[in-house]
């Protein structure tokens, strides 16, 4: 069984020998067919890459243009794939490669996706909360249903590779892609490691970022729900302008009050700036989607050298 194992890389380049080398070593009853996409490293990952690939048939490389983000470059690496089965991991060693076995088995008793589902053991406040947020709001508002801890590594069939390779989204969210395909899945638990060299590029707002990609790629609710507070604060304003007038002809004009009209401006301008803040991000993926632009652009690969 030929397996290929699917490795985005960007500014990894002490990782990414020590990684071959777990591989080779912890899968040597297997073909492998190891691919790695380097996505616009600006350290020495090209270099390590050419180099390892030269002196291991096993390897390939294809290097972007630019940083096309992690999910052009898992696209990129599905797309070259030509095992029976994919794995998808990390080039920052926090996949444990000895895990590969036990999705394979897996994989054997007729799981089309194994997935390791991370704990969050050691994991700083500041990031799991933020995390355990988005999974929330993800499963209320979404069409998908995530699992908290379940990510990019994990072992997919060639039927869900083609499925995923289908889908010509310009605004790609894998979690929710994963998830949407479908077909038979089993999670396996995964202790948290640390990463091995380098720092991670996903910073707090990247993760922001990450997580309103996720709420507005699988579902439009947040207009339903713009709609829904437009409607209330409507009804809200008709309510309260029955009350004044009934008020004003019994009593008479009243001294306006500085605190009602202040709340109301406040309240009122808030809620139409979030409105229309909900409202672009999703002309915005219209705008991007209408342009047709390529996921990536690969500069050069190992297969221009064969």
């Amino acid at each position: 069984m030929l397996i290929s194992i699917v490795i985005p890389v960007f500014n990894e380049s002490k990782n990414l020998k020590p990684l071959y080398n777990q591989l080779k070593d912890n899968l040597s009853n297997y073909e492998l067919d190891i691919i790695f996409i380097n996505d616009g490293s600006k350290d020495q990952s090209l270099d390590t890459l050419k180099a390892l690939c030269q002196d291991n048939p096993i390897c390939r490389y294809y290097s972007f243009s630019k940083n096309f983000g992690k999910e052009a470059a898992m696209l990129a690496g599905l797309k070259a794939v030509q095992g029976d089965v994919c794995i998808i991991m990390d080039a920052d060693l926090q996949h444990p490669v000895e895990m590969i076995h036990e999705m394979i088995e897996f994989y054997h008793k007729g799981y089309d996706q194994v997935v390791a589902k991370r704990d969050r053991q050691g994991e700083s406040i500041i990031r799991s909360i933020p995390t355990k947020l988005f999974y929330y709001l993800m499963n209320v508002t979404g069409d998908i249903n995530l699992t908290d801890g379940e990510g990019d590594f994990r072992l997919i069939s060639k039927p869900v590779v083609k499925s995923i390779i289908s889908l010509s989204e310009y605004n790609r969210f894998s979690k929710g892609i994963f998830e949407w395909v479908g077909y038979r899945k089993k999670s396996i638990p995964m202790r948290n490691v640390e990463r091995n060299e380098g720092q991670s590029s996903f910073s707090l707002f990247k993760l922001i970022d990450y997580a309103i990609d996720g709420i507005a790629s699988y579902n439009n609710k947040p207009l339903r729900i713009c709609f829904y507070l437009g409607s209330f604060i409507m009804c809200l304003s008709i309510i309260y302008i029955i009350i004044a007038l009934i008020q004003t002809l019994i009593h008479g004009i009243d001294t306006p009050g500085y605190f009602t009209l202040l709340a109301s401006i406040l309240l009122l301008g808030g809620i139409q700036l979030f409105c229309l803040g909900v409202i672009g991000e999703y002309i915005g993926r219209i705008y991007y989607e209408t342009k047709k632009r390529p996921h990536y652009i690969i500069q050069e690969s190992s297969d221009d050298n064969d």
